[in-house]
């Protein structure tokens, strides 16, 4: 059986228009916690904490999407994560300008997911 591809590998073979967004985000969600893992899932980065946290969706090209796995547990105060389905709620990334001004409440929303799970 193959070895899955390494998410760096997937990075490099990205053709993205919101590519260095992506890369941004994964820096972001990786120095959170050392207890996160990455993978790829649907051709993107994933990320886990006793189970998927949130997994980038990039089949459109007019932004970077990542979705919060079980992310309607979360308490999201100021409407950071959007949809409203019963399993998961998304963020999306339009420029490394908007990668920055949501860094706080990626961050937040992120800790908020490992505590949920820590319980």
């Amino acid at each position: 059986m193959a070895k899955p591809p390494s998410v760096d590998h997937c990075m490099a073979a990205l053709e993205h228009p919101y590519k260095a967004e992506v890369q941004a985000v994964r820096e972001i969600i990786l120095r959170i916690h050392d207890g996160i893992t990455e993978q790829v899932k649907w051709n993107a980065p994933s990320f886990s904490y006793k189970g998927y946290l949130a997994t980038f969706s990039l089949h459109r090209r007019e932004y970077a999407m990542l979705i919060f796995h079980d992310g309607a547990i979360l308490d999201d105060q100021d409407g950071l994560l959007e949809g409203d389905y019963p399993d998961r709620r998304m963020v999306y990334f339009h420029s490394l300008d908007d990668v920055a001004a949501k860094r706080p409440r990626v961050e937040a929303a992120i800790r908020e997911w490992i505590a949920i799970k820590d319980r």
